[in-house]
């Protein structure tokens, strides 16, 4: 029996790639078995889900993996000679972006390397950062980016995505503009209580902003 293993199939093209894999599959079940790996199983299409068993690995216990991994940047910041004020602001950060290790060892090196030590500034810091990029991804109409941004950030919660716009909006949108983004987030935050998709929710709403409002 042979094995063909579909890595990040999440990616692949709805309209086109995984619609042709469905005769694929059937064609040689007989001798190939088909493992599609993904991380938002929303983005396979309903006919592979039925060609498939669906198996959802969990990260374990949330406590006990965040623990061991503030123990480890513990360990990288003194090997880094990077201080850390508060324990507390390290802890939060590892919560925050659980389970992407990669992106919270990122965010340390580049605070680390800016002001030589960890304090309760690089939260704040990484917000306002992150909705930057998410404001000159819109006033640039990259629909692209912006559509990774909003990917990236799916595991916060919409309506804290929608409120960081709002609060951030004063400096980074044309003074004409404000109350139509206004009523744009608060139309697709009152969808969000009953939209299946949350990410697509997010995603229609800022390519409406990218449409409608004109940027400082």
């Amino acid at each position: 029996m042979k094995v063909v293993i579909l890595d990040e199939a999440d990616y692949l093209n709805p309209q086109s790639t995984q619609p042709a894999l469905r005769a694929f599959i059937e064609e040689f079940s007989n001798n190939c078995r088909f493992i599609l790996t993904c991380n938002f199983k929303n983005r396979i299409i309903e006919p592979l889900h039925s060609r498939c068993g669906v198996y959802e690995f969990n990260n374990g216990d949330k406590a006990t993996l965040c623990g061991e991994f503030m123990t480890r940047c513990q360990q990288i910041l003194l090997d880094e000679s990077i201080t850390c004020h508060n324990q507390q602001v390290l802890a939060d950060i590892i919560m925050k972006h659980f389970p992407d290790w990669r992106r919270v060892l990122n965010e340390l090196q580049r605070y680390g390397i800016a002001n030589g030590s960890i304090d309760e500034n690089i939260l704040v810091n990484m917000a306002d950062g992150n909705f930057n990029n998410l404001f000159d991804n819109l006033k640039n109409k990259d629909f692209k980016k912006m559509r990774k941004w909003v990917v990236d950030n799916i595991d916060t919660d919409a309506s804290a995505i929608f409120r960081g716009m709002y609060d951030r909006m004063s400096d980074k949108i044309a003074p004409h503009s404000i109350p139509q983004l206004v009523l744009i987030l608060a139309d697709y935050q009152y969808k969000n209580a009953f939209v299946a998709d949350h990410e697509l929710n997010v995603v229609a709403c800022m390519t409406e902003v990218m449409a409608n409002v004109e940027f400082n």
